[in-house]
């Protein structure tokens, strides 16, 4: 049995608890730590500290920020009448490189899954019914400016995977936004999105005709 030095095998496990490092990729990524410099592994070490310290959710949108409010929330070219519900953070990036939207987000943060454990109030769903409730029964927590960007939503975009829990997460959604908002305009994305898949793997090209083709709900 090969053992490695306990600082290594150390380094090995904490790789192998990275989403797709498998045993052998984890052991190429420490020796290859192991044949660089001490100013790249210090650097690799403090980029990480960095991210903990900096990094948090965006008060308003959930999204991951260095900055509160992040860039899409207050960003002055941003349609802020349009707001897309995603499930995750790294989503925007599928969104953003279409170049066929131009709106502002939410993110959930999860999708709804039983089995899971993963329920309503596990997601990123409350603040979301704030924003796009009537003037009168939404609190100001954000300040004037950005209760009035709020006021002016007219359409949500569900956005979620055309999974099984992507899809249920979309229908608690519609319904729940149409209790609170029984006017405001819902679009789901079209099937440009293949069934089954995850948003995340989705080319630019799928990800425009999906959200041109956006259905009503």
């Amino acid at each position: 049995m090969n053992r490695f030095a306990d600082p290594i095998a150390r380094l090995i496990d904490e790789l192998r608890k990275l989403p797709g490092v498998g045993a052998k990729s984890a052991q190429r990524l420490a020796f290859h730590i192991l044949r660089g410099t001490d100013d790249d592994a210090r650097a690799l070490a403090e980029s990480i500290l960095v991210l903990r310290a900096r990094l948090r959710l965006c008060s308003i949108c959930n999204n991951i920020t260095d900055v509160d409010p992040c860039i899409y929330c207050t960003g002055p070219t941003r349609d802020h009448r349009l707001l897309c519900v995603i499930e995750e953070p790294t989503n925007i990036a599928t969104i953003e490189k279409t170049h066929s939207y131009n709106g502002i987000y939410h993110i959930l943060h999860g999708t709804l899954s039983p089995i899971g454990g993963v329920g309503p109030e596990q997601l990123r769903i409350a603040n979301l019914l704030t924003r796009l409730a009537p003037p009168e029964a939404s609190s100001n927590t954000h300040g004037s400016q950005e209760a009035a960007v709020d006021r002016t939503i007219r359409e949500v975009i569900l956005a979620t995977s055309p999974t099984t829990e992507g899809e249920a997460t979309a229908a608690y959604i519609a319904a729940e936004v149409r209790r609170i908002a029984p006017t405001l305009h819902i679009t789901r994305i079209a099937t440009g999105v293949p069934a089954g898949s995850d948003i995340e793997y989705a080319d630019e090209v799928t990800m425009a005709r999906a959200l041109e083709n956006r259905r009503d709900l």
